[in-house]
């Protein structure tokens, strides 16, 4: 993680001699700020169904990524600038492990086979369909650098659909139906895509035949399964390590810890298994509301429901910020030859 020195130019983190110097402390303070703007604004348009917390970090972060542009005369428009390794380690699973931790698992199993059709074997389709597609497009336009694991990354990569702004105009009471099944194939469709990908990766597909397709079929299958089985077996001990030991006559902070850092090590084993994470704390999620939460005293119930909700919420939060800044990253712009920004800043 870095961030951005005095605004023109930015420093490693790890190479810095002193952690909290006064440029980590002032980019911190300014992101921090943005952060709490974000969620007053948040809470001052929560009434207006066009505007939420989403939108206005977007919008905040692209406000700022502008000023941070023009004060270091087009040589950043970053705050803080952090690495994939951010993101996937410490942002992502508390927000896909609340999701699991939050839905209502009524209607989520009563729909699980209409979410498993569209979330597996739509998401399949789709990335058949995309790849031919970009096999097909990208001959066509000339180019032929790219061999047969590249058009199948894209078409994994491509087949993950985003249904945050969809859940947003949806009324989980109004609709319970219908936004248990967008929400659900929402989860399993990021999670099949990201499996697709891993199983892509691999395989040797130089030369492509039945048996191959067979062995992309069988790394899927047994990435999915097994994924979700690791899920499900952290989330049952959980509970029964709580149910046995009963932690709340002594304290509930201890139960409220082992449940946060099991729920996180499922996703971390999952990642050294070379699994879905994903897959594997969502469902985590699931098993620990259904019964660890339920094996937990009352007060530990009360803050396992907001504690996970608002660390989900400030991640979610963050990256919606972090995004808004970097859509105007001048580096990016000018790697890729954007022409207006690239002929502007060379």
């Amino acid at each position: 993680m870095g961030f951005l020195d005095a605004i023109p130019h930015k420093h490693s983190l790890q190479d810095s001699s002193s952690f909290l110097n006064t440029t980590t402390v002032i980019a911190l303070c300014l992101f921090f700020a943005l952060l709490c703007a974000c969620i007053v604004i948040g809470h001052l348009l929560e009434e207006h169904r066009w505007a939420n917390e989403s939108i206005t970090a977007l919008l905040l972060g692209l406000c700022a990524g502008v000023v941070v542009l023009l004060v270091s005369k087009g040589r950043s428009s970053k705050i803080l600038a952090f690495n994939e390794d951010l993101f996937f380690l410490y942002l992502l699973p508390p927000i896909i492990f609340n999701a699991g931790f939050q839905v209502k698992k009524k209607q989520f199993f009563k729909n699980f086979s209409i979410i498993l059709m569209f979330g597996v074997f739509g998401t399949i389709i789709s990335f058949c369909l995309i790849s031919a597609g970009a096999f097909l497009l990208f001959k066509k336009i000339g180019i032929t650098t790219l061999n047969i694991e590249d058009y199948l990354a894209v078409g994994a990569i491509l087949s993950a659909t985003d249904s945050v702004c969809t859940l947003q105009v949806l009324n989980q009471e109004e609709t319970p139906f219908l936004y248990s099944v967008v929400f659900g194939e929402g989860v399993v469709n990021d999670a099949t895509s990201i499996v697709l990908y891993n199983a892509v990766q691999s395989l040797d597909l130089s030369n492509i035949d039945a048996l191959t397709a067979l062995k992309l079929l069988g790394t899927f299958l047994y990435l999915f399964f097994t994924s979700t089985i690791l899920g499900v077996v952290a989330g049952l001990l959980s509970a029964y390590i709580i149910k046995t030991l009963y932690f709340g006559r002594h304290s509930t902070d201890r139960e409220v810890a082992l449940m946060m850092i099991m729920a996180y090590l499922s996703y971390m084993l999952a990642e050294l298994l070379s699994l879905s994470g994903i897959l594997t704390i969502f469902f985590c999620g699931i098993v620990m509301s259904h019964y660890t939460w339920h094996n937990v005293t009352e007060s530990s119930r009360i803050t396992t429901k907001h504690a996970f909700a608002t660390i989900s919420f400030i991640a979610e939060t963050f990256i919606f910020l972090y995004v808004g800044m970097d859509a105007l990253d001048i580096d990016k712009w000018r790697s890729s030859k954007a022409r207006y920004f690239y002929y502007c800043t060379t």
